[in-house]
């Protein structure tokens, strides 16, 4: 039995990852953790997440939540993940990460603690995702110089960061793929007498409208065809379902650092 602490309980992803851990066999939740000041502070978080009593209170103190955990699966946001990273690494808790739009340094600091716990990081949990990150880089060594690529990202109207996780990670499989360096190839916006398009551009533009859960879309333009492949998320528990799977996946591995990849041996 693989124990679970949740960070961000009570947000969208939260609630959707104890309803999942509640119906998943080999895994139990044995806390609940919110953000400092937080109103629902010592409710019952089954009830919080509108999934019935658990017997579980949600608390703000973290480190007292993770004493009877093997891993912790945290959406929250980068300064919260960061804390959290820390006092799992001296508790020797392995993490689940699923939250988004970490700077350079915070990536680089997972590098470096990976081989002092086991960490699964991605920025996107759902299978499908994952396999269209393996089918879009070997699109993309096939098709080459000849087409165009672009990434078109949606998502609801509240997500903070933009471009989207999945999206940057698409990017950066795809300039791997085509030998090209991301930061001098990216283009984020398009707007005005910018000229032609150059052959090396990889395009990634963002949506945000509604309750879009997530959509995807690569295209991959040539001279007379074009091939678009679209990845859409209808539900927030395909990623919830993903991240219990690593969590019980990573418990059973060797320290390192590791991706939704790995946990799917897709590499």
């Amino acid at each position: 039995m693989v124990k679970i602490v949740v960070t961000g309980a009570a947000g969208r992803m939260g609630r959707s990852i104890i309803n999942v851990i509640r119906e998943t066999s080999g895994a139990e939740l044995v806390g609940t953790v919110e953000k400092n000041g937080y109103a629902d502070i010592g409710k019952d978080a089954g009830e919080v997440a509108g999934s019935g009593k658990l017997g579980i209170k949600l608390t703000d103190n973290f480190e007292k939540a993770i004493k009877k955990a093997d891993c912790v699966i945290d959406f929250t946001f980068p300064e919260a993940t960061m804390h959290h990273l820390d006092i799992a690494l001296k508790s020797d808790i392995a993490m689940v990460i699923g939250t988004t739009g970490f700077s350079h340094h915070q990536r680089e600091r997972f590098k470096e603690v990976g081989g002092q716990m086991q960490i699964v990081a991605a920025p996107n949990m759902s299978v499908g995702v994952n396999l269209l990150l393996k089918i879009v880089s070997d699109m993309a060594r096939v098709l080459g110089r000849d087409y165009d690529v672009e990434i078109i990202e949606a998502h609801h109207r509240l997500k903070k960061d933009a471009p989207s996780g999945t999206a940057m990670r698409l990017a950066e499989v795809l300039a791997h793929s085509l030998n090209r360096d991301l930061d001098k190839v990216a283009v984020y916006e398009r707007h005005g007498i910018i000229g032609e398009r150059k052959p090396e551009e990889i395009g990634i533009q963002t949506i945000r409208a509604g309750d879009i859960v997530g959509d995807h879309t690569i295209i991959f333009g040539g001279l007379g065809e074009r091939l678009e492949v679209t990845h859409r998320a209808q539900s927030r528990e395909t990623f919830a379902r993903g991240a219990v799977m690593a969590a019980q996946w990573v418990v059973k591995q060797p320290k390192g650092l590791y991706d939704m990849q790995d946990v799917l041996g897709l590499k």
